[in-house]
């Protein structure tokens, strides 16, 4: 199914000035990222899928000459009101408006899985990645969100979460790059079902490929509320994130 790139953008546009509210599993993701790729000041970094700018604005405090590029216009325009990057551009991670071999590092944190294909995504990341430079990025595996999709299926048989790639799919889309990965598993804890599923629609994550669903009845809620595993009293999302590493050659 391809992946409706206008509406993405919108769902994400529509979420840039509640983003900073609700980016728990963004800031884990980060710092995961970072601690494997090691220290480094890279002097050219493009940060693919920039949301607001956090990591833009990252970046940029570390000294260097940033580039935020984002699907949502939305979320470019919070970006430059924060002065996240020195550069922005509206552009598809999958045709990069871009010159080649330009960036001594290309970030991507949790942008990839709203791509129709991992392997163009990293193709085109790679394309404007310098040589001996690095391409860095985290994306969302398959069996993430159960908690989520275990709920939904005392309300409706519909799809409700969006399926991610299998470890399987995503090894064979990467293969032939020089590549360090792995994969971690990272639960946050909500007081209640509606909390955890504002979490999603505070971040924009709520498009659904399958098509928009309809809004959410109080029974309906009640009805996740009970059927939600619990975690000490608790209401938990899973998520399973792939971290990968490519050098350039």
């Amino acid at each position: 199914m391809a992946v409706n790139k206008q509406a993405v953008a919108a769902a994400f546009g529509r979420a840039a000035q509640s983003y900073a509210q609700h980016d728990t599993l963004q800031r884990l993701s980060a710092d995961l990222l970072l601690a494997k790729l090691g220290a480094q000041t890279p002097a050219r970094v493009l940060d693919a899928g920039c949301g607001p700018g956090t990591m833009s604005r990252y970046w940029r405090e570390q000294g260097s000459e940033v580039t935020a590029l984002d699907l949502s216009a939305p979320m470019l325009r919070a970006a430059r009101e924060r002065h996240s990057a020195q550069h922005y551009v509206a552009g598809d991670i999958e045709a990069l408006p871009l010159a080649g071999s330009h960036y001594s590092l290309v970030w991507s944190n949790l942008a990839v899985q709203w791509c129709d294909s991992l392997r163009q995504a990293i193709s085109e990341l790679y394309r404007v990645t310098q040589p001996g430079g690095s391409v860095a990025f985290t994306t969302l595996v398959d069996a993430s969100l159960p908690e989520l999709n275990q709920a939904w299926r005392a309300v409706d048989d519909r799809p409700h979460a969006n399926r991610f790639l299998t470890p399987q799919a995503i090894g064979q889309a990467l293969h032939g790059f020089r590549l360090r990965q792995g994969t971690e598993r990272v639960t946050l804890c909500f007081d209640d079902a509606a909390s955890a599923l504002r979490s999603l629609k505070g971040i924009g994550a709520t498009h659904l490929h399958a098509g928009r669903q309809k809004g959410l009845t109080r029974g309906a809620l009640q009805r996740l509320q009970l059927a939600w595993p619990q975690q000490q009293g608790k209401c938990p999302l899973t998520y399973h994130l792939f971290w990968g590493v490519i050098t350039r050659d």
